[in-house]
């Protein structure tokens, strides 16, 4: 077996078998551990209730199994003897390998436990699609931290560059008030909850649906369909309407009926206003009321709550109301105001008295007192 003792870059033949062996053999194991212990303990978890336990397997699929095939790998390279220059290529290139998963498992860790909180609070759901921009800034502070740690571990003083970074940092905080301020607001979105995607709000004159919550801007569906994109700052600081989270509506209407309309008529229009707000569903009656004697007309005032934040939900029912009002008052013969005023002109003794009402037309009439003159 003299082929087995030749030498070939300070290993025998019998050496690079060796490595060879434990490579395959280690890539077979690891194999096996992927496909079978892997699925059986993936069809357990499924069972559970639980999600850290399917955290955890994922982060082994994801993680380990990459890591075991490298170090198997690293293992028959190992056995090997290597030339220094070898050694420290192979050294860098595990201290890559390393800080690469580290860095993946640390922000996935992140993930999966702002998920988990991020769920158990109301809305939850629309929550989660806010939170792609934080784990930007998550991802970047780990990926600095750990090539910081990566270059320590390298030999490499980091001291100069951790000083390099901060008067770096300075200067760019000067050069980017602006954009720092609307990133600062972002974070004060994402935790005190303003709003979120989905809210119907009004800032100062503008109203819209809320579509998309970045990094800088927020991104606003307005009524007319136009995209309105507002810095977060801006938002942060403006008196914001927020009508999505409004669990009842207010509503405030009023009903001018004319002068002249008979007093027995005028007792039965507040009970009748009544009935008609409490025939509609998702409603709470309040009160209705003759409120005032104006100008021109009598005026009935009726307050009512609609149990729903929609819009639309509340347009039906006032739609509805205002139908029946007008059946009623048609049935009952009772008169709409409209705006109007009448003239009075007292003639000069002797003359003919002349009354007129200016709005839509004048009327000329003649006094009985004077048709008999």
């Amino acid at each position: 077996m003299e082929i087995l003792e030749r030498v070939y870059f300070h290993n025998t033949v019998l050496d690079y078998l060796i490595a060879l062996g434990i490579i395959l053999i280690g890539l077979a194991f690891v194999r096996i551990l992927r496909n079978n212990i892997m699925g059986r303990l993936k069809k357990w978890s499924e069972k559970t209730t639980t999600t850290g336990d399917d955290f955890v397997l994922s982060s082994i699929e994801r993680f380990g199994i990459p890591a075991l095939y490298y170090f198997t790998v690293y293992a028959g390279l190992n056995y090997l003897t290597l030339t220094e220059k070898t050694e420290n290529v192979l050294a860098i290139a595990t201290s890559l390998v390393v800080t690469f998963f580290i860095i993946r498992l640390l922000s996935s860790t992140i993930m999966m436990m702002l998920r988990s909180h991020i769920r158990k609070q109301e809305n939850g759901q629309e929550k989660l699609n806010q939170l792609g921009g934080l784990m930007i800034l998550i991802n970047i502070v780990v990926w600095i931290l750990g090539l910081v740690f990566l270059i320590d571990n390298l030999g490499y003083d980091v001291t100069t560059i951790i000083a390099g970074l901060g008067i770096g940092g300075i200067a760019i905080a000067l050069a980017a008030q602006n954009i720092l301020g609307d990133l600062f607001n972002y974070f004060v979105i994402f935790f005190d909850r303003p709003f979120e995607v989905g809210d119907f709000i009004i800032v100062d004159d503008k109203l819209g649906s809320i579509e998309y919550i970045g990094l800088k801007t927020t991104r606003v569906r307005s009524l007319s369909g136009e995209e309105l994109i507002i810095g977060n700052a801006n938002l942060t600081s403006s008196r914001i309407h927020n009508y999505k989270r409004m669990n009842k509506r207010r509503v405030v209407f009023s009903i001018d009926v004319a002068y002249g309309t008979p007093l027995e008529r005028l007792k039965e229009i507040s009970a009748m206003l009544r009935r008609i707000v409490e025939s509609q569903q998702k409603i709470t009656f309040d009160r209705a009321h003759f409120a005032a004697y104006k100008d021109w007309s009598l005026r009935f005032e009726v307050v009512y709550y609609v149990m729903a934040s929609d819009f639309n939900i509340y347009m039906d029912i006032q739609q509805e109301i205002n139908y029946q009002i007008y059946e009623q008052f048609e049935k009952l013969n009772i008169e709409f105001a409209f705006p109007s005023q009448t003239i009075f002109i007292k003639p000069p003794e002797g003359g003919i008295e002349l009354k007129g009402v200016s709005s839509l037309s004048v009327e000329n009439k003649i006094s009985p007192e004077n048709r008999k003159s």
